[in-house]
């Protein structure tokens, strides 16, 4: 199933529903999605078909604001996972692929305050010059796990969506100095959508590092890169139980795959920084993937930088 967080404008209600088609199949008002999880998918199941049965309200996809699909998920992390990603960037820097990659799926706490939905627009984060985007998985945990096992721990996930990591490089070179972070240079905004693929959707395109399924991001309706999802180091069990580690991974939580190669700015400016500039205001990013949707943001401006001290 395809699971939608929506508002039907002028109307702010948070509403959750079924996606057939180019129509939302609602329920009443008052769920939301992370309300479903917490088993091993038998609740959403039930609740999925109930809803099409007897939907509350049926409502076209082209009248709908789309949200987060989890709007407000307990923590968002963000891993690294695809090697042609970092090394790119590493090579260009002087630098060698840590072998640290190849140990741990590293990964850093992003905004679960800053999600933003498939359509809204994005803004400029305060004194930003150089904005960009970054292509990647958001893995949705479905129940609660602690100290789990690679093997079986990616049967703790309900479903997948899309995830744009925008990252001010700029602020977070800057940051990042000082040895800690990302914090600043990523927490303006994270979007998610356009809605939650249940696992058994996507099945049959099931590989050992993930699933068979091309991921196109382009930038005013020119292509920049593409990649396919199978091609990550890390594997998602592996990610989740390295999340789990010594702690709890809980229902709702999202997990990003890390950017895949060709997925970001930083990677394809390292081999020509003339053929793509940083983003700018205005500019709309289109991120598809595969039986999972599309999501398009565009640029918008941000408020101005407040000083800390005059």
């Amino acid at each position: 199933m395809r699971w939608a967080t929506f508002q039907i404008p002028p109307a702010t209600t948070e509403r959750i529903g079924v996606v057939r088609g180019d129509e939302i199949h609602a329920m009443a008002a008052g769920p939301r999605l992370i309300d479903l999880l917490g088993d091993g998918g038998e609740r959403l199941a039930a609740a999925g078909a109930k809803t099409l049965a007897s939907p509350a309200e049926v409502v076209r996809v082209d009248r709908v604001r789309l949200l987060p699909p989890i709007s407000r998920p307990p923590a968002v992390r963000d891993f690294m996972t695809f090697r042609q990603h970092i090394e790119t960037i590493r090579k260009s820097q002087g630098l060698e692929l840590p072998k640290q990659f190849f140990e741990i799926p590293v990964f850093y706490f992003t905004n679960p305050h800053a999600l933003v939905g498939a359509h809204d627009p994005v803004p400029m984060p305060p004194g930003c010059q150089n904005l960009d985007f970054e292509c990647e998985i958001g893995v949705v945990i479905g129940r609660d796990g602690a100290n789990l096992d690679p093997k079986n721990a990616a049967d703790h996930v309900v479903g997948f969506c899309l995830f744009n990591d925008w990252s001010a490089r700029d602020v977070q070179r800057n940051e990042m100095e000082m040895r800690l972070g990302p914090a600043k240079g990523k927490d303006t905004a994270t979007t998610l959508g356009p809605w939650l693929v249940t696992k058994d959707e996507v099945e049959p395109w099931r590989r050992p590092m993930g699933y068979d399924l091309e991921m196109v991001v382009s930038v005013n309706g020119r292509e920049y890169g593409r990649d396919k999802w199978s091609n990550a180091y890390w594997s998602i069990g592996e990610i989740i139980a390295y999340a789990s580690r010594g702690t709890r991974v809980c229902a709702g939580d999202v997990l990003g795959t890390g950017t895949c190669g060709n997925g970001c700015l930083a990677e394809l400016r390292a081999r020509d920084a003339a053929k793509y500039p940083w983003l700018a205001v205005g500019d709309e990013i289109v991120y598809e993937v595969e039986r999972l949707g599309r999501i398009a943001n565009r640029i918008v401006a941000g408020p101005p930088l407040i000083p800390l001290r005059p």
